[in-house]
């Protein structure tokens, strides 16, 4: 069910190998640098393949992520906050990426502007324990979201664009 632009990018993302969450200390800074090397790999593929679409950046304990996504819609660029808390229970349980401006305009989402994702993203990363990361979840989750959500939003005026920096109304 896999288009060949999502394998393509998914092949280029390396899997990681600790299996650990934050409440594991040593094993969790070791987790957390295959997650920077794997997102630094993605955001890397995807700028060269000129797909670059998210900035992200943690805390220092890699535990609160956030930062900017955005979404190109004819020559438009919508551009959303993105925001996760690492779960304790991390790998095992896949992060809720949410986008805050958006909480309330689509039913496809939870309170506090978290995607859905459980149909069709979390049996995949439950498949996928511990290799699938951060960056799994950006490429498999919030990705495929965005590309049929956001054209949907726009079609139905629940956003609009923004000459400086395009943001929901």
């Amino acid at each position: 069910m896999v288009d060949d632009g999502t394998r393509k990018a998914l092949s280029g993302i390396p899997l990681l190998k600790t299996k650990a969450g934050p409440r594991d200390k040593e094993l969790w800074v070791q987790r957390l640098k295959e997650e920077y090397q794997a997102l630094i790999k993605y955001v890397q593929n995807n700028k060269s393949s000129d797909m670059d679409w998210f900035r992200l950046e943690s805390n220092k304990e890699g535990t609160k992520w956030f930062g900017k996504c955005w979404y190109m819609h004819n020559l438009h660029k919508y551009e959303f906050d993105v925001e996760f808390d690492i779960p304790i229970t991390y790998p095992t349980t896949s992060p809720e990426i949410a986008l805050p401006e958006l909480d309330g305009k689509t039913a496809k989402m939870y309170r506090g502007g978290k995607i859905c994702l459980t149909d069709h993203f979390k049996p995949l990363w439950a498949r996928n324990v511990p290799k699938f990361g951060i960056a799994h979840a950006m490429a498999l989750g919030l990705a495929p979201w965005l590309a049929v959500e956001v054209p949907d939003l726009i079609e139905k005026g629940v956003i609009s664009y923004q000459e400086k920096g395009a943001s929901s109304d």
